[in-house]
């Protein structure tokens, strides 16, 4: 059973109730609780949010981002609104509209001045947040687009699709350049990286297009549905690896192009070597709730489940961060720009925190 302190006061009142031999308990700025056990070698701080938004949206926030510039936000909610607001404050700036049905997914375009959008009418969008316009729409999914990437500075971009495949597009001409992969199960979630030059990502069968920019050296990863984690040459669409996991991947992300982590439904966070996928590297598990985002933090990462657990961890592994407030709705994504990290929540709510040096 979770237990929930409203203040720091509070917390340090249960304190005899918890009976955690060797634990160190330390106050730290107003918004922030260090647990620490020295015997162990081990620490985590639980960080209350410096500031919550509750009136951007009127239900569940599904995805967010935040622009490159750290000044604007964009979300999606199942109150159908897509929505660009003030990062600092709350204050929305753009409602986009034109999505028919559920909007699964948004992103900033690496200039901030752009956002790319995937929803549940299988179409594909492009929305200029200085006027909230649609600039294009891509068609060509048979089913709801789940998951984006951009590749490099936005010239190509990245969908994935319930109907299975993954699809490279051309915001130029608004056309789709290939399809990389046909998995025959939704794909959740995709990633794109560097891959280490060790790596053989294979040759393409046919010259590829003019209008591909940046794709060579790419490797694209693929948290599938069937419990199964497939990386695709991005410029060959040939086949890399294919891992298999405990249960449904729903989320992928790179570390470095060396190393990559993936989340599944029954809680678990692979670390795995894209030079050696036979076996993990390390295998993560703080709940058996679903792992719903992932995303490189400084020497670590940020995940988010769907208890309401969100954290950091360092890469050593002995200092963990434990973002709070979400008590048990699912966090269903996480975003950062500096310092500041911003969450979105079942419960409605936008948290933003702010971290001291780790």
């Amino acid at each position: 059973k979770r237990q929930v302190w409203t203040s720091s006061a509070d917390f340090l009142s249960t304190m005899p109730t918890l009976a955690l031999p060797k634990c160190n308990f330390s106050l730290e700025e107003s918004k922030s609780i260090l647990v620490s056990c020295p015997h162990e070698n081990v620490s985590t701080k639980f960080l209350a949010p410096f500031t919550t938004f509750s009136r951007i949206h009127q239900k569940s926030v599904t995805c967010l981002d935040i622009s490159s510039g750290g000044g604007l936000g964009v979300s999606t909610s199942t109150d159908g609104t897509m929505k660009i607001w003030q990062a600092a404050n709350g204050e929305i700036r753009r409602l986009l509209e034109g999505h028919v049905y559920d909007v699964n997914c948004c992103r900033f375009f690496p200039s901030g001045l752009v956002v790319l959008s995937g929803g549940m009418d299988a179409q594909l969008k492009i929305w200029s947040v200085e006027d909230a316009s649609c600039a294009v729409t891509f068609q060509g999914h048979k089913g709801g687009i789940l998951d984006t990437a951009i590749v490099d500075r936005g010239r190509n971009v990245l969908s994935c699709s319930r109907d299975g495949t993954a699809r490279l597009w051309d915001c130029g001409k608004a056309a789709c350049l290939g399809v990389l992969a046909d998995c025959g199960s939704p794909v959740n979630g995709i990633a794109v990286g560097t891959a280490d030059n060790s790596v053989n990502l294979g040759a393409p069968e046919k010259t590829p297009s003019e209008r591909e920019i940046g794709t060579e050296g790419k490797i694209l990863l693929l948290a599938r549905e069937d419990k199964k984690l497939q990386g695709v040459g991005l410029q060959s669409r040939q086949p890399v690896f294919l891992f298999v996991g405990s249960d449904a991947f729903n989320c992928c992300t790179f570390l470095s192009s060396t190393y990559f982590l993936a989340g599944t439904q029954d809680g678990n966070i692979y670390q795995l070597d894209v030079r050696n996928t036979n076996a993990p590297i390390q295998v993560i598990q703080r709940s058996g709730a679903p792992v719903l985002s992932l995303l490189p933090y400084r020497d670590g990462f940020i995940a988010s489940q769907g208890d309401g657990t969100c954290f950091i961890i360092q890469q050593d592994l002995d200092y963990v961060i434990d973002l709070t407030e979400a008590d048990c709705d699912p966090v269903y994504k996480v975003a950062s720009w500096e310092k500041q990290i911003y969450t979105c929540c079942r419960d409605g709510v936008v948290r933003r925190y702010q971290l001291s040096d780790l």
